[in-house]
Formats: structure tokens, sequence, C-alpha cells
């Protein structure tokens, strides 16, 4: 499988989290790309841009978007991505441990790997008694 990452996210939290990843897992198995789509953005304009950037990525077995904030702009623009026929899947409320998780289970199919990112994402999140 070849499931390429597209993190879509406001400003540069996706080139954060993909430094931060390398940093940890050192080799990555997947590709992982970050696009980010500034405030005050046209939403066309945003939307034809993340398209060239996700056929790009799409090596045949589809692209895994994942995006900060489900309802902002970046995961709206991720919803009509789908519309022109690439695989695609959108998880949103990308953290870092959704992130590796994903990058832990590279030979996933597309639909299978959305579910482990989701999965991973909420693990991720404790709450301290303290």
């Amino acid at each position: 499988m070849t499931v390429a990452i597209l993190l879509l996210t406001h400003e540069e939290m996706g080139n954060a989290l993909i430094a931060t990843a390398h940093h940890i897992l050192g080799r990555m198995a997947l590709t992982v790309e970050a696009h980010a789509i500034p405030p005050g953005s046209d939403v066309e304009a945003a939307l034809r841009d993340t398209m060239a950037h996700a056929r790009r990525l799409d090596a045949g077995d589809g692209v895994l978007v994942l995006t900060d904030v489900y309802g902002a702009t970046p995961s709206n623009v991720a919803e009509k991505l789908a519309v022109d026929g690439l695989p695609i899947r959108r998880v949103s409320g990308l953290n870092l441990p959704m992130l590796l998780r994903v990058l832990n289970y590279a030979e996933q199919p597309l639909v299978e790997l959305a579910q482990t990112a989701a999965h991973g994402g909420r693990a991720g999140i404790r709450i301290d008694d303290a």
C-alpha cells in the first residue's frame, strides 16, 4: 500500500508536526506533506491548490487528509476534494499521536488507515488527576 498523507492545516502547524514526527521516528514509511491555508485565503483558490497537491501525492492508493479543526476552512476544503474522484478520506482533529499512529500502520489501505488515525488521535488524549 502506498497511501499518501496530506496535512491540511492553518498556518504552519502541518510542517511542525511533520518535523516532530521525523524527529521521533526517523524514517517515515509513508509520503507525508503539509499544505497550509493562510488566513483570509480565497476558498476556491485554496481548493484548486490543494487538489493539485493531493493529485501529485496520490500514487494510486489514495490520500489520507488530516485536518486540524472540523468545520474550519482546511477541513471544508478537504471535504470538497473527494468530489473530483480522487480517493480521499478526511480525518479532522489532527494531533501528533494521530500522525504517529498513521505512520506506524503504513501497510493499511486508505479506509482502514482513516480509522487508525481517528483512534490514534483519541487515544493520545489523557486527563491527569493532578
